[in-house]
């Protein structure tokens, strides 16, 4: 049977209670924007309009930082994450870092 890990960016999930906080869980990613992105952001730039490789960039970023999240989480014995945050920083001039959060915790359905 698959592990199916709850993930919400709520202090709470609904018809659950927390039995127990197994800690703090994190993910993060620090990836660098390539030339042929740039270019074809350069020239979106004169005409406007989204910057899909960047896009594609954020989308793969925020689902590796999840994963490496949700993976700590299930080495805790979480069946669930709850508080889920995103965060973006700069770490050097076109590299960026994408952190993902939350709280590890174990739910049991609500009587």
């Amino acid at each position: 049977m698959p592990f199916a890990m709850i993930v919400t960016n709520t202090e709470t999930v609904a018809g659950y209670d927390i039995v127990a906080i197994c800690g703090l869980v994190q993910g993060n990613t620090v990836r660098a924007k390539h030339a042929g992105r740039d270019i074809a952001a350069s020239f979106k730039n004169l005409v406007g309009g989204e910057l899909k490789g960047y896009t594609e960039l954020l989308t793969e970023s925020r689902r590796e930082a999840m994963q490496r999240m949700l993976a700590q989480a299930q080495q805790l014995g979480a069946n669930a994450v709850v508080n889920v945050r995103f965060t973006t920083s700069a770490v050097t001039a076109g590299a960026a870092e994408l952190y993902a959060y939350g709280t590890a915790v174990s739910l049991e359905q609500s009587v």
